[in-house]
């Protein structure tokens, strides 16, 4: 089924996106409220972003080939219901142990539902607009960090922290309705067993993708951490501006996944992905030059517009990362997706430990430094991977006949007559 301007399912899966989104990210907004209300430390109660993000990080596989043979529509637009009523309880919890076991249940839904809407605009995507229909999905997650966390943030102030899981719980009705209504129904293609999809997720190319994944998330996602310390080491403005970096850094992203999207369409895959992780690190090059030459002197507007820079290709590389996860997947291509958001969770973690380290060594600049590192090690991994195993010119329905690439490099584009229809 090709990608129909003014279809609406397209645009129910970036809901979905940015109602699981906004639900992850929503607690660093209402840390002192749940601290204040429940009892417990600012420190502790953080810890609810832990238990989420590991959870999240194991379960994404293992749902994905647990719930391999239910049809996807019927997976979404479920699971979109469990997480409205998941978040819905939230709202009424009454103490802190409570909370933490609505959380775990919240990432086990989000774990099952993210992967999914990734595969099935991959699936129900022409070929050739396949990559800007990952990114549409995607900018869900962005949108969230640029409107809904800090909608959620502000209504906490105003109603109290229970409000922002209430304003996620109807928004995530809204996506139930939304996909309920547009989301076509995917034919059931042949299920391939367990123990043949977990061989195809053993695959170098699968593990190299999800590798690639976690090396760029630590190194494209440690400055975003760690934002206060380096704008501060590089402006001298203190912490007052920190709100306004990161707003800007998220409105780029926004524009970035979109920007992905369309040149993984014309470029194809593999050359967006290693043009995009190098802007990030010639980007991070570039704030670590500036922070070099003038230490807490940099110009504000000049900090901002290197962000830019920075944040477009630091989330732009996320639709043909995904895009090449589907090929790479073959059968297993939900699997692969799933698998290679775990890789995404597990390079955010490496990040919060890498650059807190680097933080208390050497100051913002340091956290700099190491996400240049890192960066560089992206890119050499990546580079070699993509001359190993090259994607297609364009990613096509990996439910299908297609085989997920073997240790042999296949340079032969497949063609889009092989896409299933639906």
């Amino acid at each position: 089924m090709p990608l129909r301007a003014g279809s609406g399912w397209l645009f129910g899966l970036l809901l979905t996106t940015f109602v699981i989104g906004t639900d992850d990210f929503i607690i660093a907004g209402v840390l002192p409220a749940v601290s204040g209300d429940l009892g417990v430390s600012e420190g502790t109660a953080g810890q609810l972003v832990t238990v989420f993000s590991i959870t999240y990080a194991v379960a994404c596989p293992v749902l994905a080939v647990a719930t391999r043979r239910v049809p996807r529509k019927a997976l979404i637009v479920g699971g979109l219901g469990a997480f409205a009523v998941v978040n819905f309880v939230t709202a009424q919890a009454s103490s802190f142990a409570v909370l933490m076991g609505l959380r775990v249940a919240a990432a086990l839904v989000a774990a099952t539902l993210s992967p999914a809407a990734f595969a099935v605009a991959g699936r129900l995507a022409a070929p050739e607009r396949t990559g800007r229909a990952i990114g549409t999905v995607a900018a869900g997650l962005t949108l969230s960090l640029v409107v809904g966390v800090p909608f959620g943030s502000w209504l906490s102030q105003v109603a109290g922290w229970p409000a922002t899981f209430v304003a996620v719980g109807v928004f995530t009705s809204l996506a139930v309705v939304m996909t309920a209504w547009t989301l076509p129904g995917i034919p059931q293609t042949p299920v391939v067993g367990v123990a043949e999809r977990l061989r195809l997720l053993r695959r170098p190319p699968v593990l190299l993708c999800v590798l690639g994944t976690l090396l760029a998330a630590c190194g494209g996602l440690m400055p975003y951490i760690y934002m206060a310390p380096v704008t501060d080491d590089l402006t001298g403005a203190g912490g007052h501006l920190v709100g306004m970096f990161i707003a800007v850094v998220g409105v780029s992203g926004a524009a970035g996944t979109v920007l992905g999207g369309r040149l993984t369409d014309r470029w194809g895959v593999d050359r967006t992905l290693l043009v995009m992780f190098g802007g990030v690190v010639a980007a991070a090059l570039v704030l670590l030059l500036v922070g070099g030459l003038g230490r807490g002197a940099a110009p504000v507007w000049l900090v901002a517009a290197v962000l830019v820079l920075w944040g477009v290709p630091g989330w732009g590389n996320n639709p043909p990362m995904n895009a090449r996860a589907l090929h790479m997947g073959g059968e297993a291509a939900t699997e692969a997706l799933a698998l290679n958001t775990s890789g995404l969770y597990a390079g955010i973690a490496l990040a919060g430990a890498v650059g807190g380290g680097a933080v208390n060594l050497y100051g913002g600049l340091g956290v700099l430094a190491f996400a240049c590192a890192a960066g560089l090690l992206t890119i050499a991994v990546m580079a070699w991977s993509v001359h190993r195993y090259p994607s297609p010119r364009h990613t096509t329905d990996t439910n299908t006949d297609t085989p997920a690439p073997t240790d042999t490099p296949d340079t032969t584009p497949t063609p889009a007559s092989e896409k299933a229809t639906t």
